[in-house]
């Protein structure tokens, strides 16, 4: 009997997305130095000192920038709401006056965007024309960033940080503090994704054309762009619409926020323009000399935030682990399983969420009970049954069917529970100990997260695995269905007369 398979999970590539691309384990790679950048609130695990000297930018460096913003008519130094400001989480905005909620605290013309736009008006957009936008954004900042001064955008790009405390940038060191998670199969998945797409846009476009890159570009260089776009672009300002918002991207995440959609829209700039314009909103009352902070993404588990950002949240709900099932090519009845999962939204692999404290997706068991059918149950899959099937698969089919998706789960989870280093309860008591670190807090949160719910999902199979006496199967509902089960679940038999 073919049974379900689990894989390393990362997060599947989707036609909108520009930054991630399919299944990879993990192996080391040569990494940049560990530093700061974005965070959390105090509601997160966080540093005991956020900015790390040198990485954070000078005063002259913010300074400048604000100039150029108000020379760009982007904002008024004697009427602002809000000014960039040094702030635990590194750089942030901070009311200068009392703001209610709602108000629109800053709004950035397109004209100041970076995105594929400004690149194809670039020196370099004759180049840039087939890339992924990710890419040719990419390109774009490191050619403008080596420029230095001569760069029109040097007063934005010289206050990036050099680099994020996103997993991205961890050291092999600090990577075997996640060992066994599946946040570090995703972290060096993209890594390798950045990397071989750095190896074709070397090849094709960076070292051909020598006199508009005259400065060298290095795969670390290429990560470090990567990073910012993944870390300073808006939910919905990716994919094909991949955009850089200079000021309001140092707006920063509060886990206390929890709404998303009211604190920014791109709108016309007046009734009868069509320029369009950011517009950033605070989503809460804030005091003059606060910081104004706002919702990165609800949807996002802690793994995507430390990926992303370089942050997590206390809050359970965002912890999730990732089930990767599929059926297996060497299934007797691989094609009918497939057409069965194709006819009903899923497929050959299929990935299932799961949430702490929250029950199972809906439908990982039906699919569970698909991939391991077979034996005597197979008769399901006959075509008779190819409109009905799904219904029957929603319900428990037989206590071995039943029994063998229990105890592959509880298998599945043993093991991947081995491959961390550490406990719970090691992981537990290093937490109250405190005084982590952000990257170590942010490896033992993610760590403790992930066993918790292998755990979780471990105790839900064995819990079911006990009640399999109990369950009704296939068969029996089968006959009930035909007036052959009595009312105290005894079969009945008619004889001929």
């Amino acid at each position: 009997m073919a049974l379900p398979r689990f894989l390393p999970h990362f997060i599947p590539p989707h036609s909108s997305s520009c930054l991630l691309s399919t299944l990879h384990n993990p192996w080391p790679l040569s990494l940049l130095n560990a530093a700061s950048g974005r965070r959390i609130d105090g509601a997160a695990v966080r540093a005991s000192n956020s900015i790390r000297g040198s990485l954070a930018p000078t005063e002259s460096a913010v300074a400048d920038f604000w100039q150029w913003m108000s020379k760009k008519g982007a904002v008024s130094a004697s009427s602002a709401v809000v000014k960039p400001e040094f702030v635990p989480e590194g750089l942030g905005l901070v009311a200068q006056r009392d703001i209610p909620r709602n108000e629109v605290v800053v709004e950035v013309s397109k004209s100041l965007w970076i995105d594929a736009d400004t690149v194809a008006a670039s020196e370099i957009g004759r180049l840039c024309g087939g890339l992924r936008p990710w890419v040719a954004i990419a390109l774009f900042l490191l050619r403008e960033k080596a420029l230095g001064p001569a760069s029109p955008w040097h007063p934005y790009l010289n206050i990036l940080p050099t680099t994020t405390d996103s997993t991205l940038f961890w050291p092999e060191e600090e990577l075997s503090e996640i060992q066994g998670t599946q946040l570090l199969s995703t972290t060096m998945g993209a890594k390798e994704y950045v990397e071989n797409e750095f190896t074709k846009v070397e090849a094709e476009i960076i070292l051909p054309n020598k006199d508009l890159f005259p400065s060298a570009i290095t795969m670390p260089d290429f990560l470090w762009a990567f990073g910012m776009l993944r870390s300073r672009a808006f939910a919905r300002l990716r994919g094909e619409n991949l955009a850089l918002v200079p000021l309001a991207d140092l707006i920063n995440h509060s886990s206390n926020i929890t709404v998303e959609e009211s604190s920014w829209e791109i709108k016309g700039k007046g009734l009868f323009s069509r320029e369009l314009i950011f517009s950033l909103r605070t989503p809460a009352y804030i005091k003059s000399g606060e910081q104004v902070y706002i919702q990165y993404d609800m949807g996002k588990s802690n793994a995507d935030l430390a990926l992303d950002y370089g942050f997590v949240d206390l809050r359970p709900d965002r912890d999730a682990y990732t089930l990767t099932l599929e059926i297996s090519e060497s299934d007797p009845f691989y094609g009918d399983k497939l057409d069965i999962a194709e006819s009903n939204g899923l497929g050959e692999t299929a990935y299932f969420d799961v949430v702490q404290g929250c029950t199972l997706p809906p439908l990982m068991l039906p699919y569970l009970r698909l991939v391991a059918l077979g034996g005597t149950d197979a008769f399901l899959l006959e075509s008779i049954f190819r409109n009905s099937v799904w219904d029957h698969l929603e319900l428990p089919v037989s206590r071995a069917n039943e029994e063998t998706i229990c105890r592959v789960i509880r298998d599945a989870c043993k093991s991947a529970l081995s491959g961390y280093g550490t406990t719970i309860e090691e992981d537990e008591k290093l937490m109250e100990m405190g005084n982590l670190g952000e990257r170590l807090g942010i490896a033992v949160r993610i760590r403790v997260g992930e066993k918790k719910l292998l755990r979780q999902i471990a105790d839900a199979f064995r819990d079911r695995e006990s009640e399999l006496d109990g369950l009704e199967y296939y068969q029996e509902r089968r006959l009930k269905d035909l007036g052959l089960v009595g009312e105290q679940g005894e079969i009945i038999f008619w004889e001929t007369k």
